[in-house]
């Protein structure tokens, strides 16, 4: 049982949290819209883009959906050229994800932006306090 003044501090820490991530996806979000796209479009870009030539099943693990979840979505992306399709070498049935030159420029945007919040917070917190939530962070999905 999580005493009083502990959830109260859980509660705290949810809303931080929360509160922190609409903050972090509010641009990256108004870019998304106004090409009709969301924050999943997003993930897809990112996660390609960081890695070209990613299996589609490689990325359905990744973002933790199930192929009809990322269907749609990916499939937009395809239909509007900003990422590409291709057989992998040496295995046909293997389709590789990239970006196009426009995919890659706009996941620079979005991610861009995303990353000079995080260098200001961090600067602002100073490097114990990013190494402290860096620590918090991985342990979130190590607890799954």
């Amino acid at each position: 049982m999580i005493d009083a003044k502990r959830q109260a501090a859980l509660r705290e820490a949810i809303e931080l949290f929360y509160f922190g991530y609409r903050a972090f996806t509010a641009h990256p979000d108004a870019i998304l819209k106004r090409r009709g796209l969301s924050r999943v479009h997003h993930r897809i870009l990112y996660f390609v883009g960081r890695e070209p030539g990613l299996g589609i099943n490689a990325l359905l693990e990744t973002l933790g959906v199930s192929k009809q979840a990322l269907n749609a979505p990916l499939r937009r992306l395809i239909e509007i050229k900003l990422v590409a399709v291709r057989a992998a070498a040496g295995d046909a049935r293997r389709r590789e994800l990239r970006l196009t030159a426009e995919g890659a420029r706009l996941e620079e945007q979005l991610t861009g932006t995303q990353m000079k919040r995080l260098a200001a917070v961090f600067g602002a917190a100073g490097r114990t306090a990013e190494a402290g939530w860096r620590a918090v962070m991985a342990e979130m999905p190590a607890r799954d």
